[in-house]
């Protein structure tokens, strides 16, 4: 049964640009708030535009070859300075927010989580209207911190809203979702409102990655719909079961896509 009392909302490095854009995102949030009042968000968050790829490098600067599970520890920073400055720019909105880590969660590698965890997520939920919490992380061996790979964020807000039952998964983006054709190489490209998540399958494995392909098929697998839009801009595509079997208008699977995550 859906709890249409909880939204997922994930939202990506590609937002995530400066101080402004947290304020942006967190008068968002407040504003969703007042809209749909008693609804309890759970926000995940990637680590700002850019981030990830400066620690890798600087991993690189002190080993050519860095040992992963390290790097993966290190890429962690990202994430959490994401959740601290998101939930600080709530709070100074006046929104009773807090924060959640990978641990807490109980969100494990191979996308486990126990029925403890939730409670506990649900729990802080119930206290707050806002929990912030990282993307792109999970738990390892051992409890160690291990990433779920590029767009995990997405893969992060997929599963969350599959097992709190969540009423949508919406992902915020830099671009308001699918298109019949790249807009950067077809002016003429239209917005594509709706797809289905074999749709958007196949247009991951042919280089259109708007959506992580992993949290597709955990959204497929769980029936998940999955909102994308841009923070300004009143369009947005929904991803969902459907028995379509092709996007109309597409020209090209190759050739279609929105941008960054």
């Amino acid at each position: 049964m859906t709890d249409r009392a909880i939204r997922v909302i994930k939202v990506g490095g590609s937002v995530l640009t400066s101080p402004r854009a947290y304020r942006r995102v967190a008068q968002h949030v407040a504003a969703r708030l007042i809209e749909a009042p008693g609804e309890r968000l759970a926000v995940v968050v990637s680590a700002e535009l850019g981030v990830t790829d400066a620690l890798l490098q600087t991993a690189k600067d002190f080993s050519p070859d860095p040992d992963p599970a390290t790097v993966d520890l290190l890429w962690s920073t990202g994430e959490l300075k994401s959740v601290a400055l998101l939930a600080l720019a709530l709070q100074a909105l006046g929104v009773r927010a807090t924060t959640a880590n990978v641990h807490q969660l109980g969100l494990s590698h191979d996308l486990t989580s126990s029925a403890s965890s939730m409670l506990r997520l649900r729990a802080a939920l119930a206290q707050s209207e806002v929990v912030v919490i990282p993307g792109f992380l999970a738990r390892g061996h051992g409890d160690a911190i291990v990433s779920l790979g590029r767009g995990g964020s997405d893969l992060t807000a997929v599963f969350l809203a599959a097992q709190l039952r969540a009423a949508e998964c919406e992902l915020v983006k830099d671009v308001p979702g699918y298109f019949t054709a790249d807009p950067a190489h077809h002016p003429d490209a239209t917005h594509v409102a709706v797809i289905d998540h074999g749709e958007a399958l196949e247009m991951a494995g042919a280089g259109c990655e708007l959506v992580q392909p992993r949290a597709l098929e955990v959204a497929r697998q769980f029936h998940v719909n999955i909102l994308i839009r841009a923070l300004d801009d009143e369009r947005r595509t929904i991803v969902t079961a459907s028995e379509k079997g092709h996007v109309n208008g597409v020209r090209d699977t190759h050739d279609t896509c929105g941008a960054a995550v």
